[in-house]
């Protein structure tokens, strides 16, 4: 802990000289290396304690300006060393500021009787009228966030979920907000009752109020222009910019808000995109994009999921209330003018077009198109399994992720075949080939609830489904033959259940519920606990995927066991399978150059990477 001693009547007579004063100059101590000719026009109250003003800071490109405190009022202040603040036009009071910030133009700095710094804030995430079922923390992720949205009807699990991030949030409890080290604040009106961790930038922000910024030299923050933020966490190597509002919102780590965005209510995780619309009690997880101004995220659950222009979800056409909420499992994407009237369960990697109405739930026909044709819903099972727009989705998200090492704190699992979406794909399967059974292969039309399904898009689903699955169960088999020829039947049926995906976690239900049950016995003590049990079951999720798959394979092609002539066979499906793919991905991409929306050479550059697909056969 830093020295400090009390000014020497010379210091004190020489800060007078340069116009400072001191409610009471015995109050106000200096560490060693302390000089006086650096302070000018500053005012004391309370208790405040000074470093030592050694250094120079770059305070824009090129230009250095030596540390001090100039034109500022400061009450009950923790300053660190070679900090350069000046032009504070109304006070800094009760805070702490690291070493090395620069402070220049802003009015108000201040911690005020009963700051929570946005931890604790409960808020209601897609019930927008809920009782409130995501609590915010520093150290939340999508993970947990998602947990508790599905879960917390469960009281027992609540009560022990919540006591656990009461605890946790004690553990940092601070009567006085902080700064950390080499912060920027500049042209910045009003700063309340906030964390700043080391390395975050603020430029013109108008209000920040009760929150915590995850800011680190590897992942700095950046809070530009015109922003209000209020009862809200932003995280490690986000950035919230132009005019955006903000309140009681969780940011994840590598997340760009900008232009204009409002939200309310919602959470954003690991390099989501938000810039021009809005969100309201939204759920969206990792690497959700919505860029335009006539988007309304509302009531919804999302994850690699990007939103179309005017895309819009109705949680409100009823006497009740805005209560009701769905669901776009991951990978979805809607178009421009998309209406979802919710609540609503959009299968894997789905694309919505027009105004869908009837409470569409194609969860079990996962790779859909959904279509809307005035009054007449029109579903294309397994569609965007041969698209350009699925394969230039599951290969750029992975080169996308911003998120350095060691601030990655929501768990991303980039598998567009998991046990999770083969699953459905398989239940898909099955609900085609009983529809066709059941009406004949005569028919031109099918009917699945409220939707209609064209006799070949059937077909075709099916087919797309099955190719899927081939390529599915070669690729894990390829893995596992690499690091055991043999191909060991799994030691462990952990896996050969159900699936589920946590907002970019993928893992077997009974994982999940053997963690709901360890939360409320109390063999989880704290939050870390909780995330640790999160990390340790995606460190297993090629065993899993592997005891899951292997039933599959065993289903699948009739088996007891798998022989090396199976696995050769299997192999040779996988091949011609994954080659079939790609051969209706290029029919896709010369299709849409045909339309005259594509450049020659974009064409060529894209059906160039395909040409090179042969190489991963291997």
């Amino acid at each position: 802990m830093k020295e400090y001693r009390q000014l020497t009547s010379e210091e004190i007579s020489a800060l007078e000289n340069r116009g400072c004063w001191a409610e009471d100059w015995s109050s106000v101590l200096v560490a060693n290396g302390f000089r006086p000719n650096y302070l000018s026009r500053v005012l004391f109250y309370g208790e405040n304690r000074l470093g030592a003003f050694e250094e120079t800071l770059e305070v824009t490109k090129g230009f250095f300006k030596h540390s001090g405190i100039f034109n500022a009022t400061l009450r009950n202040v923790t300053v660190g060393d070679n900090n350069l603040i000046e032009n504070v036009g109304n006070y800094i009071n009760n805070y702490t500021i690291g070493d090395s910030c620069f402070i220049s133009n802003i009015c108000t700095l201040e911690t005020t009787e009963g700051a929570t710094y946005g931890e604790g804030n409960t808020i209601s995430v897609l019930n927008e009228v809920g009782d409130g079922n995501v609590v915010l923390f520093r150290e939340l992720n999508s993970q947990f966030a998602a947990f508790m949205v599905q879960h917390f009807q469960d009281k027992a699990l609540k009560d022990a979920v919540l006591r656990l991030i009461k605890e946790g949030i004690a553990l940092n409890e601070s009567d006085q907000a902080w700064i950390g080290n080499r912060v920027k604040i500049v042209n910045t009106k009003e700063i309340t009752n906030t964390i700043i961790f080391d390395d975050c930038e603020i430029n013109g922000a108008s209000r920040l109020s009760d929150c915590t910024i995850l800011s680190s030299e590897a992942a700095s923050v950046y809070i530009g222009t015109g922003v209000i933020c209020e009862n809200s966490i932003i995280s490690y190597g986000s950035s919230i910019i132009n005019s955006v509002k903000m309140q009681d919102c969780f940011v994840g780590e590598a997340c760009q808000i900008s232009n204009g965005f409002t939200a309310s209510a919602s959470v954003f995780f690991a390099n989501s995109y938000m810039s021009n619309g809005e969100a309201c009690a939204a759920f969206c997880g990792p690497f959700t994009a919505s860029h335009h101004k006539s988007s309304l995220l509302i009531g919804g659950m999302f994850s690699f999921y990007n939103a179309g222009s005017a895309t819009n979800f109705s949680n409100h056409a009823y006497k009740m209330g805005p209560m009701h909420y769905g669901t776009l499992q991951r990978g979805c994407k809607t178009a421009s003018g998309a209406y979802l009237l919710m609540p609503a369960n959009i299968g894997t990697f789905s694309v919505c077009f027009g105004k869908l109405m009837y409470h569409p739930d194609t969860s079990c026909l996962p790779f859909s198109y959904l279509k809307a044709y005035s009054d007449i819903m029109y579903l294309s099972p397994g569609r965007n399994i041969t698209t350009v727009g699925l394969y230039r989705d599951i290969r750029k998200w992975p080169k996308r992720d911003l998120r350095p090492q060691g601030t990655q704190k929501s768990i991303v699992n980039f598998d567009w075949l998991s046990p999770y979406s083969v699953g459905e794909i398989i239940k898909g399967k099955k609900i085609l080939e009983k529809l066709q059974d059941a009406s004949g292969n005569e028919v031109a039309l099918y009917n699945y609830y409220n939707y209609v399904i064209k006799s070949n898009s059937l077909q075709k689903g099916i087919e797309n489904y099955d190719m899927a699955l081939r390529i599915y169960m070669g690729a894990v088999l390829k893995r596992v033959r690499k690091r055991d020829a043999n191909l060991t039947p799994p030691s462990s049926s952990v896996g050969t259940g159900q699936w589920t995906d946590l907002s970019g976690l993928l893992l077997p239900v009974s994982e999940e519920e053997r963690l709901i049950e360890d939360i409320k016995t109390g063999n989880l003590e704290s939050i870390q606990d909780v995330l640790q049990r999160f990390e340790d079951i995606n460190e297993h999720y090629r065993d899993y995927q592997w005891a899951w798959t292997y039933q599959l394979i065993l289903d699948y092609y009739h088996l007891n066991t798998i022989t090396p002539q199976d696995a050769d066979r299997i192999r040779e499906d996988y091949i011609q399978a994954r080659r079939t793919w790609i051969a209706a991905i290029r029919k896709d991409a010369e299709k849409e150059f045909a339309m005259g929306d594509v450049e020659q050479n974009v064409l060529d550059d894209f059906l160039n990477k395909l040409d090179h697909e042969v190489d991963y056969e291997e």
